[in-house]
């Protein structure tokens, strides 16, 4: 599923100032002037969207999760799995990159209230300085600009099929030379899914039908602090620390049938029951120094992050053709930490205008993941030790990189950049004694050139290498239950997915843009199904064959009456040839092309009626095919949010409705050589929520420090 959302837009600014009346008797001082600079919400950058959510009505009552669902170019899978034009991301929160991917980024990023949200970045054609893995995501919070101290505490009540509630604070503390922003919260939620399956098999005929209905609930606190000390005007350094932790449970009842033909074979009813403590925890040291006249800029980081699962999760099955109920428990334990080490410099060259940025990073991953298997036996619970096992994720990753930028005859902007990677990584499991060890060196050159045609119009053009490897827990051979009845294992032999993109851009009048982009891979690895005697397996392959996506995607930014009233449209049309990918995998009902279509608008009205009432929404269609799966139905995702706010008390009233017309519904079918697989899930975000923020403290801000290079991608403002 692709979607692209990209906004240019506006500057609003009010000069007020007093009038000087002289006469021969007295003279009135001239008035204090004050100016009013409202960022644009969305720009659209060379490389890059920039969501502006600092003071956007949409923070109130959210967390970081929920503002990424709604932001520019972003999407999810059913599974939770962040995309970026269609394409899988890596995350990073104020340039630094998170270990979290999947179901473990969303609980975490589920603990940030947006309120502390600076703007997020979508960088599409990220430079050489960041590691491959397609399009990134950044997420810049914001930093106190004033003396003193600010803050704010929130309070939120959502309703959706159950009841939860949130509460945040943030407290920021700035003088002289040191700064202090400590943030926390807590939440405490409910969640309810409904899914629907039909598994088709080809060669007998065979079609199992699943309903499935499941209910989660999490408790969550969450605390973070970023210390940072400006020893001289040149020399900063600092400490980033980030807890957060969840306490978990589920519960699920599903019921199956299973037909020959059109002959009821058997049926099962499954219940699945889950207690769990999920802890993340997050560190940084940083130093970094910045010569201001001659824009030099060093920066060092050290880190360790700590992850942590334990989990008790019960599977009970009553088959129709067995009196006596099946059981399984899973027992984890999993324990993941990574360590690293990451140092970047910039700065001119000369006085040509060019840019020279270079640096290095090297990383170390030691994740262990065992599993104890236990099967009902009787009243009781016995432990099968030839199915218990345990798995070790070993990682080295070293990296060099580095970026040149130069503008030619003073127009001609360019960027090239080349990155070097180096992975060593070892993968064992107890069971059988299996090890695998496997090492590989990638080059991944990129290219930006931006040519203003004319005053109005400016076209660039942009090529990048990406390489995606597997997650570890993909590669994990332990068979999972899943709540509805069938498993899910992973694949020690999956192989990273190499791929090229291209893109030309064209500006006009810096409101219209339209972009024609070129992606293709050789192989990849996607999801599959295959049958282990009556069980029904998922698990991740490699599939060869070439996969080739056209895109144009088109938007724009309005501003009308006196620029209270802002419009972003997004228009966006992909079409994928997988006639090769299928072919070679022999896919044979899978569509060889196939055509995706997306169209958002985020329409915001700011001071209604003069009363500080700002309105916004945010309005998304989309379709849902990617890889060898596609989609039965287009999805309609929305969100209205009122926000009053009170200048005197500093306080804020927020109500938000969201998915109230029309539920969403991930529906897709996946096909395999085995059969096809389809899986309905009903999303429980929807409903609306009330929320009150009460500020303290002066509110101006800034964003964290960046070079030129950072902030233009290499040479190009827009």
């Amino acid at each position: 599923m692709t979607k692209t959302l990209n906004f240019f837009a506006f500057f609003s600014v009010t000069i007020i100032s007093g009038q000087i009346k002289t006469d021969s008797t007295k003279t009135k001082d001239i008035a204090e002037v004050t100016v009013i600079a409202r960022k644009p919400t969305i720009e659209n950058k060379t490389d890059r969207t920039v969501f502006n959510v600092a003071n956007s009505s949409i923070l109130a009552g959210n967390t970081t999760w929920d503002v990424l669902r709604m932001t520019p170019l972003v999407s999810m899978d059913s599974n939770d799995n962040l995309l970026a034009e269609g394409e899988s991301v890596s995350v990073y929160i104020n340039d630094r990159k998170t270990v979290f991917t999947g179901k473990e980024l969303k609980d975490y990023l589920k603990t940030i209230a947006a309120d502390n949200l600076m703007k997020i970045e979508v960088i599409t054609t990220p430079s050489a300085r960041y590691e491959a893995a397609g399009p990134v995501i950044n997420i810049v919070l914001k930093k106190l600009e004033n003396e003193g101290t600010k803050g704010s505490v929130s309070l939120t009540n959502t309703q959706n099929t159950k009841n939860s509630q949130y509460a945040n604070f943030n407290f920021n503390y700035h003088k002289k030379n040191f700064t202090e922003t400590l943030t926390g919260g807590y939440s405490d939620n409910t969640q309810v899914m409904k899914n629907y399956n039909e598994n088709f098999i080809y060669e007998n005929n065979e079609l199992t039908k699943i309903v499935t209905e499941s209910t989660e609930t999490g408790k969550s606190p969450s605390l973070s602090s970023s210390s940072e000390l400006e020893l001289n005007d040149k020399n900063n350094i600092g400490f980033i620390f980030e807890y957060s932790q969840t306490k978990r449970s589920s519960f699920s009842d599903a019921y199956g049938e299973n037909f020959i033909g059109n002959n009821l074979q058997n049926f099962y009813a499954k219940t699945q029951s889950l207690t769990g403590l999920n802890k993340n925890l997050g560190s940084n040291l940083y130093y970094k120094y910045y010569d201001k006249e001659k824009n030099k800029i060093l920066d060092l980081n050290a880190g360790i992050n700590y992850s942590s699962v334990t989990d008790t999760n019960d599977h009970l099955i009553n088959f129709s053709a067995n009196n006596i109920p099946t059981g399984i428990r899973i027992l984890a334990d999993n324990q993941n930490r990574d360590y690293y080490f990451k140092a970047d410099y910039s700065q001119p060259l000369g006085k040509t205008g060019s840019t020279l940025e270079f640096g290095g990073k090297s990383s170390y991953k030691n994740y262990v993941i065992p599993y104890d298997y236990y099967g009902l036996s009787g009243n009781n619970w016995v432990e099968d030790l030839s199915r218990s096992n345990d798995f070790q994720y070993l990682e080295n990753l070293n990296s060099l990189y580095a970026n040149f930028s130069k503008t030619f005859f003073k127009k001609l902007e360019t960027r090239i950049g080349l990155r070097y990677e180096y992975i060593w990584f070892k993968v064992r499991q107890d069971i059988g004694n299996i090890e695998k060890t496997d090492s590989y060196g990638t080059f991944l050159p990129d290219f930006l050139v931006k040519y203003p045609i004319s005053e109005n119009t400016d076209l660039t053009a942009t090529y990048k290498h990406n390489i995606w490897r597997p997650w570890y827990n993909e590669m994990n051979p332990f068979e999972l239950p899943m709540d509805n009845g069938t498993y899910m294992r992973g694949n020690m032999n999956l192989d990273p997915n190499p791929n090229d993109r291209f893109s030309l851009k064209i500006g006009l009048y810096k409101k219209y843009f339209l972009t024609a982009s070129y992606w293709y891979s050789n192989q990849d690895y996607w999801t599959t199904y295959f049958k282990d005697g009556d069980k029904t397996i998922q698990m991740e392959e490699n599939f060869p064959g070439k996969v080739a996506k056209y895109g144009i995607n088109f938007n724009t930014n309005q501003a009308f009456l006196k620029n209270k009233l802002n419009v972003n449209l997004s228009l966006n049309l992909n079409y994928t040839d997988n006639s090769d990918f299928n072919a070679q995998n022999n896919l044979k009902d899978a569509k060889d092309y196939f055509t995706n279509f997306g169209g958002s608008s985020n329409i915001s009205y700011n001071n209604l009626f003069n009363k500080n009432i700002n309105i916004n929404g945010w309005f998304g269609l989309f379709s849902q095919n990617f890889g060898n799966s596609y989609g039965n139905q287009m999805n309609f995702f929305h969100n209205i949010s009122v926000t009053k706010i009170f200048p005197k008390t500093q306080m804020e009233a927020s109500l938000q409705m969201y998915n109230i017309f029309q539920r969403p519904v991930f529906d897709i079918t996946t096909y395999t050589q085995l059969g096809t697989f389809r899986n309905s899930t009903k999303d429980d975000w929807y409903g609306f929520s009330l929320t009150f923020i009460k500020r303290f403290g002066n509110q101006k801000v800034k964003e964290n420090m960046k070079t030129n290079v950072e902030k233009d991608s290499g040479g190009s403002k827009e």
